[in-house]
């Protein structure tokens, strides 16, 4: 087996944490249970992937593309950590040189799903949520968000009819009682992200003042909060995101050993690997060196459920940059055609371009393409796709390579003297995005850091936010709900 070593090849970019999904995860798990196992028989296996532990990623000796980096969801676990769930296998029995983010499950709050009176601090349901997820986070995570409450669940009417939130204000109070349980009573094995919300840049000012406490070691020592994540406009407005950063660095919390780490919440576009990764190199340099922005998305996976594949990572110089993914191979036709994955959808004209991945090199068309006319899904009907449920885990592998590798490389290019478009001020004085940021985490003072910024004001409403914001055509009106779950 040749491996593609993406630990290797992680350079000194901003990390990528591929959210894994619990469908994948179970595969992996599952296949592992020595009880019920194997949870996909061995004539299923394509014939070159044989071992379920080469779709792994987090296991450097049998993964094709070993990368030690990810998210998992406290939203989508199962909390009980004194029962034995094969399905959660991949991230509770990981490589102990693994690096897991855990996530808090804010967004379940937000959506309704997990109910309770959250502005409450006396709300049994919350309570015991609240407790689960932190024994969670200190079980098995490296770095876990705290539990905020989105700004968001105002406007959410299923969060609304679960957790009686209807305003920012009691957004904000519940996530206070959620800090002061999680600082209180962290036994110390994860560290902690102070997790900033709003929707607009006052209410974000307004959520960082009141919130940044828990990152002081002057007001809790021994027990504050360890580094940032970036959630609501903070993660989709690059003017914002340096206002945050020049007052995080003259606040004095973004100390070396005390605040290493700041993530972004749902960022895909591959510009914005670039643009956290030179900012992440600027903090380095200016403020503290062992600074690390990471983020993470759930595309490989949703775009799979959706019946697409990646194929062609495209990163044109002064254009745009995007990984580019179709509906490709879903055909009867191919379930006794024995091309290779690859040959097949560019013989049959299905895309023009097809990027290899470690994974569809040792994929057959047969493989993905499953059924033959007749045959019977596991509910015993002929359904209409090709796919059974093994494909889909299979085309997330793939896609999962390929959105690392499309970081990677962008990341690798801009390197070489490439860039995207986006990061070139397109008016003006034509500087580049690098250039810019140097000159702001290099400033004499704060004022000068500030009004460097508010200078280059037309240049952050060019860059488009992670969420297809721009700028500051958001800065004082609220975004619209369905927006922030894509």
């Amino acid at each position: 087996m040749t491996q593609d070593n993406l630990t290797a090849k992680q350079s000194d970019y901003a990390i990528f944490l591929p959210a894994i999904s619990t469908f994948f995860a179970t595969y992996v798990g599952k296949q592992r249970d020595p009880v019920a196992g194997p949870y996909v028989e061995p004539s299923r296996m394509p014939a070159g992937i044989p071992d379920m532990e080469m779709l792994n990623w987090l296991n450097d000796q049998q993964g094709l593309f070993p990368y030690k980096w990810s998210l998992y969801s406290a939203g989508h676990a199962n909390l009980d950590l004194n029962k034995q769930d094969w399905k959660e296998d991949m991230v509770r029995n990981r490589d102990p040189n693994t690096f897991m983010l855990g996530d808090s499950g804010g967004f379940q709050i937000g959506k309704g799903k997990w109910e309770g009176d959250w502005k409450n601090p006396n709300c049994p349901k919350a309570q015991k949520k609240r407790e689960a997820v932190l024994k969670w986070m200190d079980g098995i995570m490296d770095y876990g968000m705290c539990l905020d409450i989105p700004a968001w669940v105002a406007r959410s009417p299923e969060g609304q009819a679960a957790t009686g939130i209807t305003t920012y204000e009691e957004a904000v109070q519940g996530t206070y009682i959620n800090n002061e349980y999680f600082i209180n009573n962290r036994n110390g094995n994860c560290k902690f992200l102070n997790v900033l919300q709003g929707e607009n840049h006052a209410d974000a000012e307004d959520w960082y003042q009141r919130m940044k406490k828990y990152c002081d070691p002057k007001q809790y020592p021994g027990r504050h909060f360890n580094g940032w994540a970036m959630g609501g406009q903070n993660m989709a407005d690059i003017h914002l995101v340096l206002k945050r950063l020049v007052v995080l660095q003259y606040d004095n919390l973004l100390q070396e050993g005390l605040h290493d780490w700041m993530h972004f919440l749902g960022t895909s576009k591959l510009e914005w690997a670039v643009l956290l990764t030179i900012i992440q190199r600027a903090i380095r340099k200016h403020i503290n060196p062992s600074f690390t922005i990471s983020f993470d998305c759930a595309s490989p996976f949703l775009a799979t459920a959706n019946g697409q594949v990646y194929h062609h990572i495209d990163l044109p110089h002064d254009e745009k940059w995007c990984y580019r993914m179709s509906f490709i191979a879903d055909d009867k036709k191919y379930a006794t055609d024995t091309r290779t994955y690859r040959d097949a959808v560019l013989q049959d004209g299905l895309v023009t371009h097809f990027d290899e991945s470690p994974v569809s090199k040792n994929l057959l068309i047969k493989d993905v393409c499953f059924y033959k006319p007749g045959d019977l899904n596991k509910i015993g009907k002929e359904g209409t796709t090709s796919w059974d449920s093994f494909s889909y885990a299979l085309l997330m592998a793939h896609n999962v390579w390929t959105h690392i590798e499309a970081v990677q490389r962008a990341n690798k290019a801009y390197i070489n003297g490439s860039w995207p478009k986006m990061l070139r001020q397109q008016h003006g004085e034509y500087l580049k995005f690098e250039t810019i940021v140097d000159l702001i985490f290099s400033a004499n003072n704060r004022s000068d850091a500030e009004a460097i910024i508010e200078r280059y004001d037309r240049f952050w409403m060019e860059i488009v936010g992670t969420r297809g914001y721009v700028g500051k055509k958001t800065k004082n009106a609220s975004t619209q709900f369905n927006s922030m779950f894509e």
